[in-house]
């Protein structure tokens, strides 16, 4: 569902060019969890917002659900859902509201809009504050209604970008929980994290980004064979050129 070759981006300044992304490829399946691992300011926000359409590659390619995140942008918005860590609610609107209008954004008719909302309502618990102002939520809260959000036209792929972020530690489960329903449910998801227990507790998979590029790809186990590591935290050190304890 996700299939991405050689991606980069480079974004040029007055005082030269800076590559964010270089060369990173790998592949996600239906009902499979791919980690995109990496510190801070390692280019795991930028490969997913080229893969969101959000920004145009400048050198490689990818499709999502089949559809070409260049020529098909519009059919890749439609298989996607996306989540950050940074809610972007309209405050002045109830979460009802946000909700019946991004279902108009895709098209949905208002029937259907309806019926996901009422079954978003009950999933993710969002009855008691549905019709309340969203600047009037709390964070996780918000968060929550984000999810219902990026999941109401019931997209195949998900994107979730430090879903987690900021948020307290019965928010984080909440959202923990949410992903692994989805990828029960067969949906493709890729999350980016530089939280280490977070990928070790959800991913079938990981793709570690360091500086831009992927250094190493695979099962945790695998990773663990490849470092000679037994933490994870060893291992993710390891992998970025890191020695323990530097």
């Amino acid at each position: 569902m996700i299939v991405a070759e050689g991606l980069a981006k480079v974004y040029a300044g007055k005082g030269g060019s800076v590559t964010a992304v270089e060369d990173v490829s790998f592949t996600a399946h239906p009902g499979e969890i791919v980690g995109l691992l990496g510190p801070n300011g390692a280019g795991k926000t930028t490969t997913i917002r080229m893969l969101a359409t959000l920004a145009s590659p400048t050198r490689g390619s990818a499709t999502i659900a089949g559809h070409d995140i260049v020529s098909d942008p519009e059919k890749v918005r439609g298989s996607i859902g996306y989540l950050t860590g940074s809610a972007g609610l309209y405050e002045r609107l109830t979460a009802r509201e946000v909700l019946r209008y991004f279902g108009g954004l895709h098209g949905m008719e208002a029937a259907r809009i309806e019926a996901r909302i009422a079954t978003l309502a009950d999933r993710l618990d969002l009855g008691e504050f549905l019709d309340r102002r969203c600047d009037k939520l709390s964070t996780g809260q918000k968060q929550r209604v984000a999810i219902a959000r990026a999941v109401l036209h019931d997209p195949p792929v998900l994107f979730f970008d430090e879903p987690t972020s900021g948020l307290d530690v019965l928010a984080a489960r909440t959202v923990m929980r949410t992903i692994r329903e989805y990828r029960a449910e067969g949906k493709t998801i890729l999350f980016s994290t530089h939280v280490m227990s977070e990928v070790e507790a959800l991913c079938d998979r990981i793709t570690v980004v360091h500086r831009g590029r992927v250094t190493a790809s695979g099962t945790l186990d695998a990773l663990r064979t490849q470092t000679g590591a037994t933490t994870f935290e060893s291992i993710f050190l390891r992998l970025i050129g890191e020695e323990d304890g530097q």
